[in-house]
C-alpha cells in the first residue's frame, strides 16, 4: 500500500523573485514534475490527483543547495523536474529557479526536503 503522496517545490531564496514571478516558477515546477510522475509512476500520479494534490513549497539559500536537492531526488528514483527560466522578464535566460519533486510517497520526499524551511 502506498502511503500519503505529496509534491514539494523547492525555490531559491537568493534570486529575490517578485511574488508573481515566483508563483509562475512554482506552477511550472508543479506541472512539469507531475508530467514526470505520469511517465515514471502513473499509479502515484493518479492517486495524488484523487487525494487532493498535496503540495508544499520550501526554500533553499542558493543554486548550490538547490542542485544538491535535485541530485538527491534524482538518485532516489522519484519524479523530479529542474526548472530553468526563459529569461523574458526578471532573470537571464536559463536561470535555474526551482525544483519540483513528486508526487511521490511523503516518506521518501521527507528524507530529502524534510529539514527545509517553508516559503
Amino acid at each position: 500500500m502506498i502511503n500519503e503522496l505529496k509534491q514539494v517545490i523547492v525555490v531559491r531564496k537568493d534570486l529575490g523573485l517578485p511574488k508573481g514571478k515566483l508563483c509562475v516558477q512554482v506552477a511550472h515546477a508543479a506541472v512539469t514534475a507531475y508530467i514526470e510522475a505520469r511517465k515514471k509512476n502513473p499509479e502515484w500520479a493518479n492517486k495524488w490527483l484523487l487525494e487532493g494534490q498535496k503540495k508544499i513549497v520550501v526554500v533553499v539559500k542558493d543554486l548550490d543547495e538547490l542542485l544538491r536537492i535535485y541530485e538527491e531526488a534524482s538518485k532516489s528514483d522519484i519524479p523530479v523536474a529542474l526548472i530553468r527560466d526563459a529569461g523574458l522578464t526578471t532573470v537571464p535566460p536559463g536561470t535555474i529557479t526551482c525544483v519540483g519533486i513528486g508526487p511521490a510517497p511523503a516518506c521518501i520526499i521527507d528524507r530529502i526536503t524534510g529539514k527545509l524551511k517553508l516559503l
